[in-house]
């Protein structure tokens, strides 16, 4: 399964440089970003402390462009209100640490967010069945989530494709993302295989030109 028209391109924050966020947020922006990607991480469900809401607050004026939270916490539901409040546009939680994940969406979605589930690599793309109709969003981790930088797992392209045929069958306009890895080769791999969003740190903010990293990218992933 192609996706159908250019990847929407989402620089991670994670790889910026944290002595000027805000101008790097309005860089990436001005840029042609079409959403900026936030990780929030505890160093309790992940190996890794970044933010939380205070900075999601504090970045909110540097853009108008979506801001995508992915809440690599534990627990989520009594920071989900929050960071809603603080200006997340969508909220990405995760399968794996919530035993009540399809309240949590609910809660997103009546708070005025984009609900959004987040998948790990050892996590079977079945685990997602019974949620399919509450996301907007599903964020395939495509590299075990804690830090930036690390190689594209190519094991996980079966799983996009086998989650855009889930999405398809519900009839709805759901988004699958990749996170994790994203550079131009990889860009192609998870379009090819039904992906229609990029999370993109190092290949992003690695570069001076932050433009022309956003242009490779959605040129990389646009269906021939």
């Amino acid at each position: 399964m192609v996706a159908l028209h250019s990847p929407l391109i989402a620089p991670s924050i994670l790889s910026a440089d944290f002595a000027r966020m805000g101008e790097e947020v309005a860089a990436v922006s001005h840029a042609g970003a079409d959403w900026l990607h936030l990780d929030v991480m505890d160093g309790h469900f992940v190996p890794n402390m970044t933010f939380g809401p205070g900075m999601i607050a504090a970045l909110r004026p540097y853009t108008d462009k979506p801001f995508d939270v992915h809440l690599m916490i534990d627990p989520t539901d009594p920071f989900i209100e929050a960071f809603a409040n603080a200006g997340a546009d969508h909220i990405h939680v995760h399968i794996e640490n919530n035993a009540h994940v399809h309240r949590s969406l609910q809660h997103i979605r009546a708070l005025g967010k984009k609900p959004g589930i987040a998948i790990c690599p050892a996590t079977p793309p079945e685990a997602l069945q019974y949620v399919l109709d509450l996301v907007d969003i599903i964020l395939v981790m495509t590299v075990n989530p804690g830090f930036g930088g690390q190689k594209f797992l190519e094991s996980q392209l079966p799983k996009i494709r086998t989650l855009r045929r889930m999405a398809d069958a519900t009839g709805r306009d759901i988004r699958i993302g990749v996170d994790g890895g994203v550079d131009v080769h990889t860009a192609r791999l998870a379009t090819e295989a039904g992906a229609d969003m990029m999370v993109a740190g190092t290949s992003v903010y690695g570069r001076k030109d932050y433009e022309s990293a956003i242009m490779a990218l959605r040129e990389a992933g646009r269906p021939s």
